[in-house]
């Protein structure tokens, strides 16, 4: 396994659609919940997006745009429509003027979601050109069940929607260089490499120089890469994912001591201060009992 997917699998996404219709007559899209971590797939026609200082372009068919957290935008026809707005099932929308358009929000279980969020830009799109191998296969597949709207269809979505977000995580590492946070470190060859080590074995008593020794790098190269990629030591990096574990070991029940060992604490005194420091919490605040 690779360090971004144990990110992934650590912040514990769940995704809702929240609407997916056709959209015909004299219609307006606007921001949903501001703040939120939200997306929207064109799934018929065409239409005209405008993000406020950041983007005005036109969408079409299969193109997928991500707020990280939601901002001020809105999507309008492209040229003027009439009647009153309607949202009409799929299978209600043939022959009409207007657009399918599938919206979702995703919610995290996890506060190391805020770092990723924080790495991305405010509006990331992602065209059907620019994605084809992954984004057709996923766009064919919310089509087929968005026509069909046969048992258990809202549930796949959603499941569908969670992957969507991801592979859109992947692409924006693959295409883009992140800005400064943790998010850049995951893309980058060698550091990588050395953060999978870190993960599959945390309470190890890991130095600098064994870290740089799982990136084939000197200690200087190491520190130095490490500190220009992310803005972060490696050291404070470390400690950040030490207590991101902690939080989800404390969450699922487990003892303040045993979290504190898993994670690479011999004291649970020194533990308690640094997760005290990390999350403004004290560790038994966060710690749910097994029932």
């Amino acid at each position: 396994m690779d360090a971004f997917s144990d990110l992934i699998r650590m912040i514990r996404l769940d995704a809702e659609i929240y609407h997916n219709a056709f959209v015909c007559g004299d219609w307006r899209l606007d921001e949903y919940e501001p703040g939120a971590t939200c997306f929207h797939v064109v799934t018929q026609g065409e239409c005209h997006l405008h993000v406020p200082g950041h983007l005005d372009t036109q969408l079409e068919r299969g193109d997928l745009v991500v707020f990280p957290r939601e901002i001020k935008h809105s999507m309008t026809p492209l040229k003027p429509a009439s009647g009153a707005q309607e949202h009409l099932p799929y299978a209600m929308s043939t022959g009409k003027e207007g657009i399918g358009m599938l919206c979702g929000k995703l919610r995290f279980q996890h506060t190391a979601s805020s770092q990723v969020l924080d790495a991305l830009p405010a509006v990331m799109l992602i065209t059907h050109e620019q994605a084809k191998t992954w984004l057709a296969p996923i766009f064919e597949l919310i089509l087929t069940e968005s026509f069909a709207s046969t048992a258990a269809s809202s549930v796949l979505l959603d499941r569908v929607s969670e992957i969507l977000f991801i592979q859109a995580l992947r692409h924006y590492l693959q295409n883009h260089k992140p800005q400064l946070g943790v998010l850049a470190l995951y893309g980058h060859p060698r550091l990588a490499v050395a953060l999978t080590a870190i993960h599959r074995s945390p309470e190890n008593n890991w130095t600098l120089e064994t870290m740089a020794q799982c990136a084939a790098q000197s200690r200087t190269q190491f520190a130095k890469t490490f500190r220009e990629t992310s803005g972060w030591t490696p050291m404070q990096y470390l400690t950040w994912w030490r207590m991101q574990l902690a939080w989800s070991y404390l969450r699922d029940g487990l003892s303040i001591a045993d979290v504190a060992e898993r994670v690479g604490y011999q004291s649970e005194s020194s533990f308690s201060r640094i997760f005290k420091k990390t999350f403004s919490e004290n560790a038994g605040s966060i710690r749910k009992l097994k029932k």
